[in-house]
């Protein structure tokens, strides 16, 4: 998955929590909770979807590190990195 990949998937989990925002819009390293006006139940739901869509644990220690659209993305796709890694380590460079 590339990071255009998961940018979409943010904006699609976004769209669904607040689809009167239009996303493309947003600063994408501004705090998303201001920006979307969207309350700590509206972000859980965000965070949740990033997790059905993916298919990947998001701890509760990691979930401020999705506090902005950049943010996301970056977590994300480390996330999906090392777990690529795992699941495939034939892959390892070494």
């Amino acid at each position: 998955m590339t990071e255009s990949d998961i940018r979409e998937i943010v904006k699609r989990a976004l769209n669904n929590i607040a689809p009167e925002i239009d996303v493309e819009t947003i600063d994408p390293g501004k705090d998303l909770r201001e920006q979307m006006d969207i309350d700590s139940v509206d972000f859980l739901n965000f965070v949740i979807g990033l997790h059905k869509e993916l298919n990947i644990e998001i701890p509760d220690a990691d979930v401020a590190k999705l506090a902005t659209f950049n943010g996301c993305v970056t977590y994300l796709t480390s996330r999906l990195t090392n777990l690529q890694t795992v699941r495939d380590p034939g892959h390892q460079s070494g």
